[in-house]
């Protein structure tokens, strides 16, 4: 969904992804739980939607309203920032897994990795896509999402071509 929130194609919420050079970390093939925090611009049956969408994709979603001219609700930040130290304070997860390039959450893995938990960070290495090279730093692990992100695209958009096809 443009300018909201954007995920792989059958890929599920909780799935993995892989790490290069993490054989030695124990770490379940599915999350318990996968969250997604966006911003949307609209009313409430709009926000209602978003939240559906990102359900069925397997999400728990946190939706919020987005004044219109901003490109995000400061609230996105804030939840997620909230959301990932408590449960990290609280021990629900050994290994936190964050997909942004957001330079603003560096503080916050500083803090969860002080709780001592693993946090990685997956996210886009192109120049255009915006990873704070600090953010990536303050990683115990980075993977860049490109390869995996336009590979599964692509391969989707080749199926959907294959389908549109008269026989």
């Amino acid at each position: 969904m443009p300018e909201t929130f954007i995920w792989l194609p059958d890929w599920p919420a909780t799935a993995g992804f892989g790490f290069s050079g993490v054989s030695a970390i124990a770490l379940r093939h599915l999350a318990t739980r996968a969250y997604y925090y966006t911003s949307v611009r609209g009313d409430n049956p709009k926000i209602a939607d978003v939240k559906e969408n990102l359900w069925s994709l397997g999400f728990t979603p946190s939706v919020f309203s987005r004044p219109s001219g901003d490109r995000k609700a400061k609230g996105v930040d804030i939840a997620l920032t909230k959301d990932m130290l408590s449960h990290a304070f609280l021990a629900n997860y050994d290994a936190a897994v964050l997909i942004a390039g957001d330079g603003d959450y560096v503080p916050l893995l500083e803090e969860v990795k002080r709780l001592g938990k693993l946090v990685y960070v997956i996210f886009f290495t192109h120049p255009a896509a915006g990873l704070n090279d600090d953010l990536r730093l303050a990683a115990d692990y980075f993977l860049d999402l490109t390869g995996i992100f336009f590979e599964r695209w692509n391969r989707h958009a080749s199926e959907a071509r294959k389908m549109a096809e008269p026989s």
